[in-house]
Protein backbone atom coordinates (compact mmCIF):
# COMPACT_ATOMS: atom_id res chain seq x y z
CA UNK A 1 0.00 0.00 0.00
CA UNK A 2 2.87 2.39 0.76
CA UNK A 3 4.31 1.93 -2.74
CA UNK A 4 0.89 2.51 -4.29
CA UNK A 5 0.51 5.77 -2.39
CA UNK A 6 3.97 6.84 -3.55
CA UNK A 7 2.88 6.31 -7.16
CA UNK A 8 -0.20 8.46 -6.54
CA UNK A 9 1.97 11.36 -5.35
CA UNK A 10 3.47 11.58 -8.84
CA UNK A 11 0.25 13.32 -9.92
CA UNK A 12 1.38 16.34 -7.90
CA UNK A 13 3.43 18.74 -10.06
CA UNK A 14 7.20 18.75 -9.51
CA UNK A 15 7.33 15.51 -7.55
CA UNK A 16 9.47 12.49 -8.32
CA UNK A 17 10.26 9.08 -6.96
CA UNK A 18 13.39 6.96 -6.77
CA UNK A 19 12.50 3.30 -7.25
CA UNK A 20 14.78 1.33 -4.94
CA UNK A 21 13.41 -2.22 -5.05
CA UNK A 22 16.82 -3.59 -5.96
CA UNK A 23 18.64 -1.58 -3.28
CA UNK A 24 16.53 -2.55 -0.28
CA UNK A 25 16.96 -5.07 2.48
CA UNK A 26 14.50 -7.92 3.04
CA UNK A 27 14.32 -7.13 6.76
CA UNK A 28 14.47 -3.31 6.72
CA UNK A 29 12.37 -0.75 4.88
CA UNK A 30 15.35 1.63 4.77
CA UNK A 31 17.99 0.63 2.21
CA UNK A 32 21.59 0.59 3.44
CA UNK A 33 22.79 1.76 0.02
CA UNK A 34 22.14 5.48 0.56
CA UNK A 35 24.40 6.49 -2.34
CA UNK A 36 22.32 4.41 -4.75
CA UNK A 37 19.16 6.12 -3.53
CA UNK A 38 20.80 9.53 -3.81
CA UNK A 39 22.00 8.84 -7.36
CA UNK A 40 18.48 7.90 -8.44
CA UNK A 41 17.00 11.01 -6.88
CA UNK A 42 19.71 13.05 -8.62
CA UNK A 43 18.74 11.53 -11.99
CA UNK A 44 15.18 12.76 -11.48
CA UNK A 45 16.40 16.25 -10.53
CA UNK A 46 18.77 16.44 -13.51
CA UNK A 47 16.01 15.47 -15.93
CA UNK A 48 13.07 17.36 -14.45
CA UNK A 49 14.56 20.38 -12.68
CA UNK A 50 17.61 21.02 -14.86
CA UNK A 51 15.98 19.80 -18.09
CA UNK A 52 18.84 17.52 -19.11
CA UNK A 53 17.20 15.66 -21.99
CA UNK A 54 19.75 12.84 -22.15
CA UNK A 55 19.07 11.70 -18.55
CA UNK A 56 16.56 8.93 -17.82
CA UNK A 57 14.79 10.16 -14.67
CA UNK A 58 13.24 6.93 -13.47
CA UNK A 59 12.69 3.26 -13.94
CA UNK A 60 9.56 2.19 -15.82
CA UNK A 61 6.33 3.60 -14.40
CA UNK A 62 2.91 2.14 -15.25
CA UNK A 63 1.10 4.16 -17.90
CA UNK A 64 -1.96 2.07 -18.68
CA UNK A 65 -3.05 -1.36 -19.75
CA UNK A 66 -5.32 -3.07 -22.24
CA UNK A 67 -6.92 -6.48 -22.01
CA UNK A 68 -6.42 -8.23 -25.34
CA UNK A 69 -8.16 -11.59 -25.26
CA UNK A 70 -6.29 -13.84 -22.83
CA UNK A 71 -3.44 -11.36 -22.37
CA UNK A 72 -2.93 -8.04 -20.65
CA UNK A 73 -0.76 -5.49 -22.46
CA UNK A 74 1.00 -3.10 -20.08
CA UNK A 75 2.39 0.27 -21.14
CA UNK A 76 5.05 2.24 -19.29
CA UNK A 77 6.70 5.65 -19.15
CA UNK A 78 10.53 5.65 -19.11
CA UNK A 79 10.41 2.29 -20.87
CA UNK A 80 13.05 2.60 -23.60
CA UNK A 81 15.11 -0.57 -23.71
CA UNK A 82 12.92 -2.67 -21.42
CA UNK A 83 14.63 -5.86 -20.34
CA UNK A 84 14.52 -8.55 -17.68
CA UNK A 85 17.94 -7.89 -16.18
CA UNK A 86 19.42 -10.76 -18.19
CA UNK A 87 16.98 -13.36 -16.90
CA UNK A 88 13.47 -14.59 -17.53
CA UNK A 89 10.99 -11.84 -16.73
CA UNK A 90 9.51 -12.32 -13.26
CA UNK A 91 7.45 -10.52 -10.67
CA UNK A 92 4.05 -10.49 -12.38
CA UNK A 93 0.78 -11.93 -11.10
CA UNK A 94 -2.56 -12.10 -12.91
CA UNK A 95 -6.16 -12.73 -11.88
CA UNK A 96 -9.53 -13.25 -13.48
CA UNK A 97 -12.90 -12.15 -12.11
CA UNK A 98 -12.47 -14.52 -9.15
CA UNK A 99 -9.48 -12.44 -7.94
CA UNK A 100 -7.37 -15.58 -7.44
CA UNK A 101 -3.83 -14.45 -8.12
CA UNK A 102 -1.49 -16.71 -10.09
CA UNK A 103 2.15 -16.21 -10.97
CA UNK A 104 2.00 -14.90 -14.52
CA UNK A 105 4.06 -15.50 -17.60
CA UNK A 106 5.35 -12.29 -19.15
CA UNK A 107 7.29 -11.19 -22.19
CA UNK A 108 8.64 -7.88 -23.37
CA UNK A 109 7.40 -6.49 -26.68
CA UNK A 110 9.23 -3.25 -27.40
CA UNK A 111 8.25 -0.78 -24.69
CA UNK A 112 5.36 -2.91 -23.45
CA UNK A 113 5.00 -6.07 -21.38
CA UNK A 114 2.51 -8.80 -22.29
CA UNK A 115 1.22 -10.81 -19.30
CA UNK A 116 -0.83 -14.04 -19.28
CA UNK A 117 -1.46 -17.36 -17.58
CA UNK A 118 -2.71 -20.44 -19.45
CA UNK A 119 -5.42 -21.08 -16.83
CA UNK A 120 -6.90 -17.56 -17.02
CA UNK A 121 -8.97 -17.08 -20.15
CA UNK A 122 -10.48 -13.71 -19.20
CA UNK A 123 -7.91 -11.71 -17.25
CA UNK A 124 -9.11 -8.76 -15.20
CA UNK A 125 -6.03 -7.45 -13.39
CA UNK A 126 -2.25 -7.62 -13.15
CA UNK A 127 0.17 -6.85 -10.34
CA UNK A 128 3.91 -6.34 -10.51
CA UNK A 129 6.31 -6.72 -7.58
CA UNK A 130 3.32 -6.65 -5.26
CA UNK A 131 4.91 -8.13 -2.13
CA UNK A 132 6.95 -7.04 0.88
CA UNK A 133 10.20 -8.35 -0.62
CA UNK A 134 9.39 -9.01 -4.28
CA UNK A 135 11.41 -11.13 -6.68
CA UNK A 136 11.05 -8.88 -9.72
CA UNK A 137 13.47 -7.89 -12.45
CA UNK A 138 11.93 -5.54 -15.04
CA UNK A 139 14.30 -2.65 -15.81
CA UNK A 140 14.67 -0.06 -18.56
CA UNK A 141 17.69 0.43 -20.80
CA UNK A 142 19.34 2.60 -18.14
CA UNK A 143 19.15 -0.35 -15.73
CA UNK A 144 16.61 1.36 -13.47
CA UNK A 145 13.99 -0.96 -11.95
CA UNK A 146 10.26 -0.72 -12.63
CA UNK A 147 7.93 0.50 -9.93
CA UNK A 148 5.61 -1.96 -8.19
CA UNK A 149 2.00 -1.46 -9.27
CA UNK A 150 -1.39 -3.06 -9.62
CA UNK A 151 -4.14 -2.50 -12.16
CA UNK A 152 -6.90 -3.41 -9.70
CA UNK A 153 -6.53 -0.39 -7.38
CA UNK A 154 -9.56 1.70 -6.69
Amino acid sequence: IVREQMLKTLKVPNTGMAITLDLGEANDIHPKDKQGVGKRLALWALAKVYNQKNVVPSGPLPDGYEIAGEEVVLSFRHAAGLKANGEELKGFAIAGADQKWLTAKARIDGDQVIVWHPDIKQPKAVRYAWADNPDANLVNGAGLPASPFRTDSK
